[in-house]
């Protein structure tokens, strides 16, 4: 299923954490930022706020991500509305909608204070999935597991769509079907998890409201270039972006975002 020119990837992720680029089968955490627990496995309530069309993807996504022993996902009644989709103190809130000619199939937004995470969105943009280019099982796949990754802590393994996949929903691909298949974690995967949850922390942000956030960060509207702060970094020409919006006291949001050539932004 390799893509035309014209239809290269949108950005698969627009990512809210510190990010470490990660090829291969390298290091992919982003930056260590993680749920702190105080305990294994961190079960971390998921809101269900999808449609009919995308139910059978999220539920996929989850009892994928489940087999790992550190992180486990509960799905659980959607606590926001999915046009909005505003996140939930201390849980993952998952959503779809029709978000408009963004540039993006699928966006995840983590809220950070100092390196944990303390809620996160998923989002994934039917604008897109609507045509025929990505209204296919396996783009529908990659994006809905790819996504629910980012809130979890993990960073992409591969970020060039035109190489050979590697078998992992967390490798930027023209071809999720491959062969072989980028619709579905790979055991790389689970090891970066282990990893990345392999201390303890003597607090916990699972189910826990953060304290000492100023009012903005859970209010700011994060859909464009215009409110993601300074831009920081700018590789490829421009198609892989990194910017920094800082509200101190260890408090930032990075958005991390790779544009296709079609896309407003690039």
């Amino acid at each position: 299923m390799k893509m035309p020119r014209q239809f290269r990837p949108l950005a698969l992720g627009v990512v809210l954490a510190m990010a470490t680029l990660a090829t291969g089968y390298a290091s992919h955490s982003w930056g260590g930022y993680h749920w702190a627990r105080t305990s294994n496995p961190a079960t971390i309530k998921t809101g269900d706020n999808v449609n009919a069309d995308w139910d059978a993807y999220l539920d996929e996504a989850i009892a994928d991500w489940n087999q790992s022993r550190v992180i486990q996902l509960a799905e659980v009644a959607g606590g926001t509305r999915p046009k909005s989709c505003r996140p939930t103190a201390g849980r993952i809130e998952a959503c779809n909608a029709r978000y408009g000619n963004t540039g993006w199939l699928g966006l995840a937004q983590i809220w950070i204070s100092g390196l944990h995470i303390t809620q996160a969105i998923t989002k994934v943009n039917d604008t897109y999935f609507s045509t025929a280019t990505y209204n296919t099982p396996a783009w529908r796949r990659l994006v809905m597991c790819q996504e629910l990754a980012h809130d979890f802590g993990l960073d992409h393994q591969d970020e060039n769509f035109n190489n050979a996949n590697l078998g992992s929903c967390m490798d930027y691909t023209s071809d999720p079907d491959g062969p072989p298949s980028n619709e579905h974690p790979n055991a790389h995967d689970f090891e970066q998890l282990e990893s990345i949850y392999a201390h303890l922390d003597s607090t916990t942000t699972v189910g826990q409201a953060p304290t000492g956030n100023p009012a903005a960060m859970d209010q700011i509207d994060l859909e464009g270039p215009g409110q993601w702060g300074r831009l920081v970094r700018s590789t490829n020409g421009g198609r892989t972006e990194l910017y920094e919006l800082d509200f101190g006291r260890g408090r930032k949001v990075f958005t991390f975002v790779i544009w296709t050539e079609e896309s407003p932004g690039y």
